[in-house]
């Protein structure tokens, strides 16, 4: 396995359930400069079919492992300098399985800045520490009179011991055994207590639900725990955990306290001081830690989840669009697109107030819809969105023409983005906001690529999170979600290139460049032609890219060019040409798969091969579906009881938000999604789904409404 560690591919293996063989070729494979999805699609065989979560499972806990090997190499080299690397704590820190209790180990021999128990030491106080914690049948405190030292600023009695028990508190903080009784006692039962800030509870009213909560810290939801974290974070709540002092008075007393002894209330004294000043503090900030860290988890998941389902949302296709983002004072802004998304035509019309030019705006939008003979109108769901959208259905036009609301979230983002400014460097943000609502409509996932997920509107608390980890758990469901719906080499952006397996930022450009300059590919294999794009790119990413224009059929599929001589041999052995077996589904009912496995390719790569040559360049992505809002467009309209039509918006871990075409989405609480018990709004709903909901209340001064799916 060359470098990668046999106690890796163990350990792993153990975690996660994963045959070791398909952990160990994982590894390889990545270390090579695999991608996910090229393993996971293309590497059956030697991975035992893993899929995509499984293959970024091994990836990140490889990642963890490396980095805890570098941390131990760390530690034994700052513990070997010290001089004071013995036999048993080197053993003892090369076992350790987790970085916790690496730091446990190294806590001891951590060199410090001066602390009470450095300043007790430099008194001369360590060898009374030590009888201290003996708690032999010495009398601690007649002793201390022999340590009594002015020049060393210990002046009595008093001041001895004291010095002696900041030693002995310090030496209990750093015990690892008592670390880790500890840790699991905070884990197990401590209490997350939340309260005001005395004098902000006037400013902090969207905090007001937790001015006075407190629940077991390992029972809080994760959208609760990133809640209290922000108020905190914003100077509104205090947040504390702590366990039952009892409890953890009886749990030091257990490990330190070695019976009736003349130094037992020393040592008492000392473990009560250890613990406020040391333990609970260091313990207090790992379990916020790992509490932010399981809820960064959670959130992320929820996030990418949603960002996945918004990315494969059915296209409408390539249909000629004309694209509307409307506004009041400002007027709608109009574009006309072509098949590919090409900006044909804009202009402005002012049909709400206040200008209200309700007549010519109709017979502008009558008018281009027959000029550029355009198939749907697009509508964002912005300000002034249903009013626009009820305008538009009302027109008879002389074609048959739908009108879809579209989700605008980020549009604004990407109008004032680089990318707009270089697409489009004559128009202003208004166009270009325009523009992005039409082709998101026609293919949300090439659209919505150009925008950072955090911008699109579909996570919660994504500014809270770990952000590194947030960038690539959504970085991979980008790419996850491009290379599973294929890009089309001679239209692609440079955005949807970069996520293409192999490809990247730097080679996307060069080969958009090398594309206007040298017109359309032709095949697939012309890409190797393209300017530092060579082997291992072109392995990486060919499967995932297709040329409409090729003579060759398998470069419209996702047939990868390294089992081209397979498919040709199938055909071939039937005496057809490849484009046969294509169209033919009873020639490929007359193929048998295990005539074809070899060394490289088992039975699951040819079952795909077989599976594309019947939908070839097939799109996972479900059929576009219409839909209508009610005749409901305010909110100050709405009525408890009434039951209206509404699309999914996002989905939190609490229930779902739904748009009811009233300019505020409303929540379906999770009690509130199904007549059962529902502990995932997963399990229940997906982003853009279609709904019935009832309206239970609404709050117009907060901008709340209370939804359900139960009796809808």
């Amino acid at each position: 396995m060359s470098d990668i560690k046999e106690k890796h591919i163990e350990k792993i293996s153990q975690q996660t359930g994963i045959q070791r063989k398909g952990i160990e070729n994982t590894a390889l494979l990545l270390k090579s400069g695999a991608t996910v999805p090229f393993i996971s699609r293309y590497r059956k065989e030697m991975t035992g079919s893993l899929d995509e979560v499984k293959i970024t499972q091994i990836r990140d806990l490889l990642a963890k492992l490396e980095d805890l090997e570098k941390r131990r190499e760390a530690v034994l080299k700052s513990i070997e300098e010290q001089g004071l690397l013995e036999p048993e704590i080197k053993s003892a820190i090369e076992k350790a399985s987790t970085m916790t209790e690496l730091e446990d180990l190294y806590l001891p021999y951590k060199p410090k800045r001066k602390t009470r128990a450095t300043i007790a030491v430099s008194r001369g106080l360590e060898p009374l520490a030590g009888l201290i914690m003996e708690q032999s049948g010495t009398d601690v405190a007649k002793t201390a009179d022999k340590f009594i030292n002015p020049g060393k600023e210990v002046n009595s009695r008093e001041e001895a011991l004291a010095g002696a028990r900041d030693i002995v508190a310090e030496k209990v903080n750093e015990d690892s055994r008592c670390r880790s009784h500890m840790r699991r006692l905070m884990e197990r039962d401590a209490a997350l207590y939340c309260r005001a800030v005395k004098g902000k509870e006037d400013e902090g009213e969207k905090y007001s639900s937790w001015f006075d909560w407190s629940e077991k810290a390992s029972d809080a939801p994760s959208h609760r725990i990133l809640a209290m974290f922000r108020g905190e974070k914003e100077g509104f709540l205090k947040v504390q955990l702590y366990p039952s002092s009892e409890d953890a008075r009886d749990l030091l007393e257990r490990l330190f306290i070695k019976g009736d002894s003349p130094a037992r209330e020393q040592m008492v004294q000392a473990l009560q001081d250890s613990y406020k000043r040391l333990l609970l503090p260091s313990l207090e900030t790992e379990l916020r830690s790992r509490l932010k860290e399981k809820a960064d988890k959670k959130a992320i998941e929820v996030f990418g989840e949603n960002l996945r389902q918004l990315l494969l949302a059915p296209p409408l296709g390539q249909k000629r669009i004309l694209a509307i983002d409307p506004g009041f004072r400002t007027g709608c802004k109009v574009v006309c697109l072509d098949e590919e998304g090409k900006l044909l035509h804009n202009e402005t019309i002012y049909p709400h107030p206040p200008q209200s030019q309700k007549g010519p705006a109709i017979s502008k939008i009558e008018s281009l819809v027959d000029a550029y003979r355009i198939e749907t109108i697009a509508i964002g769901n912005g300000t002034a969105g249903r009013e626009t959208e009820s305008l538009v259905r009302r027109i008879r036009f002389n074609r048959d023409v739908s009108a879809v609301m579209v989700n605008e979230s980020g549009a604004s983002v990407y109008s004032a983005s680089d990318v707009a400014r270089e697409e489009f460097p004559e128009y202003d943000v208004t166009v270009r906001g325009a523009v992005s609502i039409g082709r998101r409509l026609a293919d949300p996932l090439a659209e919505l690529v150009k925008i950072d997920p955090k911008s699109i509107g579909v996570g919660q608390y994504q500014h809270d999170v770990d952000q590194r980890l947030l960038k690539q758990a959504l970085d991979d469901v980008v790419s996850s979600c491009v290379n599973a719906v294929g890009v089309e080499l001679n239209t692609a952006s440079r955005q949807l290139l970069t996520y293409v397996s192999g490809i990247g930022p730097a080679l996307a450009a060069t080969i958009v460049s090398y594309r206007d300059e040298n017109g359309p590919f032709k095949s697939r294999m012309e890409i190797k032609k393209v300017p530092r794009l060579g082997d291992k790119a072109f392995e990486q990413s060919a499967g995932f890219i297709r040329v409409a224009q090729s003579e060759n059929p398998l470069d419209r599929s996702a047939v990868h060019p390294e089992s081209y001589p397979i498919v040709e041999k199938m055909a071939e052995d039937l005496g057809v040409a490849v484009g046969d077996l294509i169209k033919d589904s009873e020639l490929r009912k007359r193929i048998r798969p295990e005539d074809y496995v070899s060394e490289s390719k088992g039975l699951p790569t040819l079952k795909d091969i077989i599976g594309e040559l019947e939908r070839p360049g097939r799109d996972p992505r479900e059929s576009f579906g219409f839909f209508e809002f009610g005749n409901i467009f305010r909110m100050e309209d709405l009525r408890e009881g009434m039951v209206l039509p509404g699309i999914v918006t996002n989905i939190v871990a609490f229930g779902a938000f739904v748009d009811i075409g009233v300019h505020q989405d409303g929540l379906v609480h999770i009690s509130h999604l199904a007549d059962r018990f529902v502990s995932d709004p997963k399990e229940v709903v997906k982003l853009n789904q279609k709904v019935k909901v009832k309206v239970l209340s609404v709050d117009t001064a907060r901008k709340r409404i209370s939804l359900s799916m139960k009796e809808a």
